[in-house]
């Protein structure tokens, strides 16, 4: 098969050649630390994991409704008004395979061929891909330190053209953990408005904040799309669960849309996801959080003892986006260096976009502390070795 044009302008994740080439330096026997990967050591809370056996065990395995289990989009509506004070409702809640099947959705609700989406380069690779894949074009924004690494109104405004047709941001974000604040928010919900298009926020980090309180842009407009997801905080990724939030207006058209891409998300991860909000399970996912605290508060200090910079430290998430250019001005290099000589696994800022990316390396703190002690200490080691 010679494949399409499309599949062949995707680009892959440098990530997991990264992995690949970890695990199999761990099935020979090497001691890999690893800082790569977006997806941290916790394992699904016990009573979500319990929900989903229960559902199996009462047969629960037919099809849900396309838009998602009833019970769980009222859930997630309930959640909002708990946690941020914020009416959703829940017929504007949509479930979907993940945050990934989420932006499917609302992509290819959105886009004609042409279409432009403006987004921050660095950002997640597989937003700019969503686009390509509904014939849309990816504008790339060069964002820096001065603007933590986030869009602003001034910066959508200066770069906005005839084909765009909506903006795409990610708070707090991936690669860099920062956050887009209320304030800057709200100037780039209502430039939107006065330029007729469409805000995409992805909130799947949203819970994950440190040293603040977490926020939603739905306190600000329901004439947006917001993007959601189980995975990272409350720790279902391999369970492939998300939800968006879309104007009622959309919900028809997105339905027929879901109803074809998927049919429906998993019937038991949907129950099991249920068990997400409960009190027992709420508190455990809180000590967690502060795990991740305690790990970024580590992890920052000792890169930069490192002579790598932190420009902007993260406010949430679980990763480090750090300057890399004193130590090498070819970070993919440096990573595959650091790999080789101390099986430390890292990312490089290639996987992220164009933007001086290879003077960026990605540091995941998603694995235990005593395990990123011992990552630091061997680049360290390695770092002053007699040259």
């Amino acid at each position: 098969m010679n494949g399409s044009r499309r599949a062949r302008e995707i680009e892959p994740f440098q990530v997991m050649d990264i992995l690949a080439r970890a695990r199999a330096m761990e099935a020979k026997g090497r001691d890999v630390v690893h800082m790569e990967i977006g997806e941290p050591d916790f394992d699904t809370p016990t009573a979500i994991i319990e929900a989903g056996i229960a559902a199996l065990e009462n047969r629960l395995t037919h099809y849900t409704p396309a838009l998602g289990l009833p019970q769980l989009r009222e859930a997630i509506s309930q959640h909002y008004q708990s946690q941020f004070g914020v009416a959703v409702e829940s017929e504007r809640i949509i479930v979907t395979p993940g945050s990934s099947g989420a932006l499917q959705l609302a992509l290819s609700a959105l886009l004609n061929p042409g279409d432009e989406v403006l987004m921050a380069d660095p950002g997640y690779p597989c937003n700019r891909h969503f686009v390509s894949l509904f014939g849309g074009q990816s504008a790339m924004i060069n964002v820096d330190e001065s603007t933590g690494y986030q869009l602003t109104a001034e910066l959508i405004d200066k770069h906005w053209t005839a084909a765009t047709r909506a903006v795409m941001l990610a708070t707090p974000s991936n690669p860099t953990g920062t956050r887009c604040a209320l304030p800057e928010l709200k100037r780039i919900v209502e430039l939107l408005k006065s330029r007729g298009g469409v805000l995409i926020v992805d909130e799947i980090y949203q819970l994950l904040v440190y040293d603040i309180e977490p926020e939603t842009v739905l306190s600000l407009s329901d004439d947006l799309i917001v993007i959601n997801s189980f995975s990272k905080y409350f720790g279902m990724t391999g369970w492939r669960i998300g939800w968006m939030v879309a104007p009622k207006s959309d919900v028809p058209t997105l339905d027929k849309l879901a109803q074809n891409f998927f049919l429906a998300t998993s019937t038991p991860a949907q129950y099991a996801a249920l068990a997400a909000f409960n009190d027992d399970t709420l508190r455990e996912l809180e000590q967690r959080r502060q795990q991740l605290r305690r790990r970024r508060d580590y992890l920052v200090a000792a890169v930069k003892a490192l002579g790598f910079e932190v420009p902007v430290e993260p406010q949430g998430a679980f990763y480090i986006y750090a300057r890399s250019v004193a130590l090498s001005d070819n970070s993919r290099t440096l990573v595959d260096e650091l790999l080789a000589q101390t099986a430390v696994a890292l990312t490089p800022g290639c996987d992220f976009g164009h933007n001086h990316a290879n003077h960026y390396v990605r540091f995941a703190y998603t694995t235990e502390l005593s395990r990123l002690q011992e990552g630091i200490s061997r680049i360290k080691a390695y770092l002053m070795r007699p040259r």
